[in-house]
């Protein structure tokens, strides 16, 4: 079932991208660009869109209910919030400290990181619409979507079959390594071990959803905190 749903999850990532790239071919009107909407809504939903499909279907075919899924218990919701607090007050200061480290390292090396392709889309949306879709995305579809896939699916079926060593750290691994950016591959990688550990000690999916959700919130914020100073900067005299 975990493969199954995997394999679907893939195949509709690459037809939304091999269909994104046909229409932009064909000067498509939304696709002529890689930041143009059409392509935009494909690139997010292709995966993510899958992925909350197939979360659903996989926990209709199991007929478990959403707050058995997501480990919310009567009386839970505040533990589990503050769990998420502390543990991303722990967490960050040590993922921004590997990504700025990592940054170093690759310059240093000749190859200076680039921004991250979300980060692109948002920076480059031409409309205030597109704006609010892709940050709705990265709070809500984004973390639902991911955490599904990542602690849901692969991490519990890795520690189901006794590979437990490899659902912490070579599920973790792969989760920073679809987001593509060299540069921040240390600091998702560590982030993904916290979310295990959540996944684990909660036993449900809400409280890494929530600390993901927290977690993306903080640097879109960061992201247009950035985008205004730049723009605010005086000109060089």
């Amino acid at each position: 079932m975990v493969m199954t749903l995997a394999g679907g999850i893939v195949l509709a990532f690459f037809s939304g991208t091999l269909l994104a790239e046909l229409l932009r071919h064909f000067s498509v009107a939304g696709f002529r660009s890689a930041d143009a909407a059409g392509c935009v809504l494909l690139a997010t939903l292709s995966f993510h869109g899958a992925a909350i499909a197939a979360g659903i279907l996989f926990l209709k075919y199991h007929r478990i209910g959403w707050r058995e899924a997501f480990g919310l218990n009567p009386g839970d919701g505040k533990r589990l919030v503050l769990m998420v607090v502390i543990a991303l007050l722990v967490a960050l200061p040590v993922m921004f400290g590997l990504k700025w480290l990592s940054a170093i390292a690759l310059t240093r090396l000749g190859w200076p990181p680039d921004d991250q392709r979300a980060v692109e889309m948002i920076l480059n949306a031409k409309s205030t619409v597109m704006k609010v879709y892709l940050v709705i995305f990265a709070v809500v579809i984004a973390p639902l979507a991911e955490e599904f896939v990542f602690r849901g699916l692969f991490f519990s079926a890795a520690k189901k079959m006794g590979w437990v060593k490899f659902g912490w750290l070579g599920v973790s691994a792969l989760f920073a390594l679809i987001h593509g950016s060299a540069a921040i591959f240390l600091p998702l990688f560590a982030f993904a071990l916290v979310l295990t550990w959540l996944y684990e000690k909660t036993e449900g999916l809400f409280a890494p959803v929530l600390a993901h959700s927290l977690f993306n919130a903080v640097n879109v914020v960061l992201l247009f905190l950035a985008e205004h100073y730049s723009k605010n900067l005086p000109p060089n005299s």
